[in-house]
């Protein structure tokens, strides 16, 4: 089997890649490295794909590039502008990347028949502010908190009607906040590694009251291949499946965790909470585990220390880094 994927150097797509390839597949990568965060990340990243992988450096949103990327039987497509905070900063970021970058992919579906399933990714932000917990596939998803919350659940929309309009095969999947080892240093439990290590103060919204659906890579990635595994019928052409740990934990007890196993004790300090961030996220995953067992199996407790050990080994490499 021919895949393309796409945010091959992300943190998610490094880690479909290197499963990928671990099945004999041949892999082709594309992401356009952009410095939204520490590049040599990026590129440490591809380093560790090896064997039928190949890449090519390229903005999805530049469409006539993306369509010379055809011949594969499967398209993950992984590319996007992240983060629900800098959406306010840089807008235009998410418009380019998540709209008009999307939409290059639909395209490129749309006009190559061997690309027989497009699985995409999606995000539990589409739930907005109008759901209750858990979330389920079903529930109101049109009251987005964010500029980024709208461009996914936009990319959902585009992606529906493009199977209606063309018959593609797709499958979105709603990500809930993904940690683990060769993770994005955007987010929190990096972030509060880098604090605490730095001896830097800790920012905790709310007291740290907040709950998050903290979902270990591996859980991820088992559920990408069961998908992979499990492709759409016409009775089903464009699905959309929830991907989480189905337990909402306080952020107080990733700082906790996180203190534990670095040796360090948190300088913690309380802000009001974002208008853009949900108080609580917890995902309803039967959906997905009756599609393909898909069973969340590592709880924060046991996925914190194991990225607690790829990050120390990665502070350490970067530290040696003559341009960090």
């Amino acid at each position: 089997m021919r895949v393309l994927v796409t945010g091959a150097a992300g943190f998610i797509g490094y880690h479909v890649c290197a499963a990928l390839l671990a099945r004999g597949a041949e892999v082709v990568g594309v992401d356009d490295l952009n410095a939204y965060y520490d590049v040599r990340l990026k590129r440490a990243r591809l380093a560790q794909l090896t064997g039928r992988f190949s890449f090519q450096q390229l903005d999805i949103a530049d469409h006539a590039a993306v369509m010379r990327l055809g011949d594969v039987e499967v398209v993950v497509h992984l590319a996007a502008q992240a983060g629900v905070r800098y959406s306010l900063a840089q807008p235009f970021a998410y418009a380019a990347s998540n709209l008009t970058g999307h939409l290059s992919i639909l395209e490129l579906v749309r006009h190559n028949p061997g690309i027989k399933h497009l699985i995409y990714a999606s995000s539990s932000s589409v739930y907005g502010l109008g759901s209750a917990l858990p979330y389920a596939e079903d529930a109101r998803a049109d009251l987005p908190s964010s500029l980024y919350a709208a461009t996914k659940r936009a990319d959902e929309l585009m992606s529906a009607s493009y199977t209606h309009l063309f018959g593609l095969k797709q499958t979105g999947l709603r990500f809930f906040t993904v940690y683990g080892p060769w993770g994005r240093p955007d987010m929190a439990y990096f972030g509060f590694a880098e604090a605490m290590m730095a001896g830097q103060p800790v920012t905790l919204y709310d007291a740290g009251r907040l709950k998050r659906d903290f979902t270990y890579i591996e859980d991820i990635i088992a559920g990408i291949m069961g998908v992979l595994d499990n492709p759409p019928d016409d009775g089903a052409p464009h699905r959309l499946f929830n991907i989480g740990n189905n337990r909402a934990e306080p952020v107080t007890e990733l700082v906790r965790l996180l203190e534990e196993g670095l040796g360090r004790r948190a300088n913690i300090v309380s802000l009001p909470k974002p208008e853009a961030d949900p108080v609580e996220t917890c995902a309803d995953v039967f959906a997905l585990g009756a599609l393909c067992g898909y069973a969340p199996i590592t709880p924060l407790a046991v996925g914190i220390p194991r990225f607690i050990e790829w990050y120390l080994r990665w502070r350490e490499i970067r530290g040696r880094d003559p341009h960090g």
